[in-house]
């Protein structure tokens, strides 16, 4: 359903060595909002939900609710440093619009 990079997946576990609750990987939600009609929400999780679909990439597990499942089927996270600025970027073959910042899809 959704492929991490390398890049992805080394951020992820940066950001769990950080933590002081433990987590095992992160959540990826969509939920209306953002300037193109949904948007994406992250977050590190430990356990999975009832309806969750669970992935796991060398070690990284990944969290998507049931209502998500279908706006990320396919989706790609890279996670990108630049100069201006870093972090998650999605390629959802699911998105129709995306605004330009990335963080929001129709």
């Amino acid at each position: 359903m959704i492929t991490l990079t390398e890049n992805a997946v080394a951020a992820v576990k940066a950001a769990l060595s950080r933590v002081d609750e433990p987590a095992e990987g992160f959540r990826i939600m969509v939920e209306a909002g953002g300037c193109a009609g949904l948007r994406y929400l992250m977050g590190l999780e430990s356990v999975s939900r009832e309806g969750d679909a669970v992935m796991e990439t060398d070690g990284v597990k990944v969290f998507v609710d049931a209502s998500s499942q279908p706006h990320l089927a396919g989706t790609t996270v890279d996670f990108v440093t630049g100069l201006e600025s870093s972090g998650f970027v999605f390629d959802n073959p699911n998105a129709r619009d995306k605004c330009a910042c990335g963080k929001s899809f129709g």
